[in-house]
């Protein structure tokens, strides 16, 4: 009885059965005259057939991701760049290249430009940085191959793609990501950007190799929207993007299949063992043994929240002021122990005190006191706020705190750990009423990237918080939506629950 020959695991099979001669003469006959490359059957297949404008072919370890990235570069496009996070990780793509062609001829290691058969180009690039990818502004390619796209943040992503494009109108131009599940939580972007696919609660669940569009409205969010037509944004007319994924498995990788790979990720420690064999993306995710508050925490916060008709007093509101640029300006609006959809705008609109109080003044009730960041551009906005007659309180980071956090053991550097920690205590599930988070994936990230470390403080072990520009460094953008919150925890913000019909001269407001 023959093998299926769809079957990779039959294949193998049958494939122990053959002498020496007979393996060499069926490899012989199955290569001869063949592509320099071509895809397994199966997953592989299908991915570098899809249609789809930006693919993720992902899942399990040993699936044949990399190669397929390559295999996409050697065969079907004209002038790829395949990139990885760090340069040192391009190593073995050079090798493997080089084992596929047998040569390393036309390829320049010091630009990382290799000039391959058929007048195609491969270049191998990194962006260890989160500014690196300015390198490659401008730089026309008609594909771009991520490899481990969990390792890159999602703003290198999302603008190394912006620049694709070519000249030849019968090459047709796409992204292929490949990874496996992100083991931390600055690689939980992926799980948001093919949510269809890798998000359990998603309202609209898509099918691997189904394809779904986007476009990006006025904020910068993604929509889905029913088809490839035009449709109207705001006032531009957008051609919507496709997206896929399709799930990789070590079963269908005949090469491993052989050498016992599968026995090897069946030994890996949990979670990293439903991560790798099973590709499952909702496995734990191991936090940083200094991460200030855990993912675990963040995400029940936000599983706790629900929308509210009624939503109490106002308690406070956390100012994080933008500084211009791409930064947002970003109000948390807290009452007691559950916060409302967090309120952004861009740093232009807010771009001096009279500004940022108009946008801070439609927000406001029951006389919360406003918690400003008032470094820079903030102090303008705390005067001007004041000026109206509004609460507020005065947040500066890297001053002196005096506070300890609830148990009276640890002390706290500066007003920054302090209302980390606080916050940190605020979200602690065994706390009698934890709060309550809106179920935000840029909140997740902003506050699971927070780290501490113990100073000394005169004769005394202290807390100090990663600074904002050393997260801003590692998520490759501001984290305003975080700091918003954690602002509303700093120690001093008065009491404002007296009626407005108790004083004598209540402000013109609500």
């Amino acid at each position: 009885m023959l093998p299926d020959l769809t079957d990779p695991a039959a294949i193998a099979d049958a494939l122990k059965y053959l002498t020496a001669e007979e393996r060499a003469e069926l490899d012989l006959l199955l290569t001869d005259g063949l592509p320099i490359w071509m895809p397994q059957i199966g997953p592989q297949m299908e991915a570098l057939a899809s249609k789809a404008d930006i693919i993720f072919y992902g899942g399990q370890a040993g699936g044949g991701k990399t190669e397929l990235l390559i295999g996409a570069a050697l065969t079907e496009q004209e002038h790829s760049i395949l990139f990885r996070r760090e340069a040192v990780q391009l190593v073995g793509i050079e090798e493997r290249v080089t084992k596929i062609l047998g040569t390393r001829k036309g390829y320049n290691s010091q630009d990382g430009v290799w000039r391959l058969p058929g007048n195609r180009v491969l270049e191998l690039g990194s962006v260890k940085d989160p500014d690196d990818w300015m390198k490659y502004q401008g730089r026309p390619h008609d594909a771009k191959l991520f490899d481990e796209i969990t390792h890159f943040l999602e703003l290198q992503f999302r603008t190394l793609i912006g620049w694709m494009r070519t000249d030849n109108p019968k090459v047709r131009q796409r992204v292929i990501a490949a990874g496996n599940p992100p083991t931390s939580s600055e690689g939980e972007w992926v799980i948001r950007f093919w949510a269809p696919w890798l998000d359990p609660m998603h309202p609209n669940p898509a099918k691997p190799g189904e394809l779904r569009w986007f476009v990006t409205d006025k904020d910068g969010k993604d929509q889905e929207v029913p088809g490839p037509e035009p449709v109207k944004v705001g006032d531009d007319l957008m051609t919507p993007k496709s997206r896929t994924f399709i799930r990789s498995s070590v079963d269908d990788n005949l090469y491993l299949s052989l050498t016992g790979y599968k026995a090897t990720l069946q030994a890996l420690p949990e979670p990293l063992r439903s991560q790798m064999l099973r590709g499952d993306f909702m496995a734990g995710r191991s936090d940083p043994v200094w991460q200030a508050i855990p993912t675990e925490w963040v995400k029940a916060a936000q599983a706790r929240w629900k929308p509210r008709e009624k939503k109490g007093r106002m308690t406070a509101i956390g100012f994080d002021v933008a500084r211009g640029g791409i930064d947002k300006s970003t109000a948390a609006r807290r009452h007691d122990t559950w916060f409302d959809h967090l309120v952004q705008a861009p740093g232009i609109i807010t771009k001096d005190g009279p500004a940022a109080a108009g946008f801070i003044a439609p927000l406001l009730r029951d006389r919360a006191p406003v918690c400003v960041d008032a470094i820079g551009v903030g102090g303008a906005a705390l005067d001007s706020l004041r000026g109206l007659g509004v609460v507020c309180v005065a947040v500066v980071g890297s001053a002196a705190s005096g506070q300890t956090d609830k148990a009276g053991t640890l002390r706290f550097r500066n007003k920054r750990a302090e209302m980390y920690w606080k916050l940190r205590e605020a979200l602690d599930p065994t706390a009698e009423d934890p709060i309550s988070l809106p179920p935000d994936p840029e909140l997740l990230v902003d506050l699971c990237a927070v780290r501490y470390k113990v100073v000394q403080l005169g004769k005394f072990a202290a807390l100090l918080m990663r600074d904002k520009d050393e997260i801003r460094q590692e998520i490759g953008r501001s984290p305003d939506k975080g700091d918003s919150v954690a602002q509303t925890f700093v120690s001093g913000i008065p009491d404002t629950s007296i009626r407005y019909e108790e004083r004598q001269d209540p402000p013109d407001w609500r």
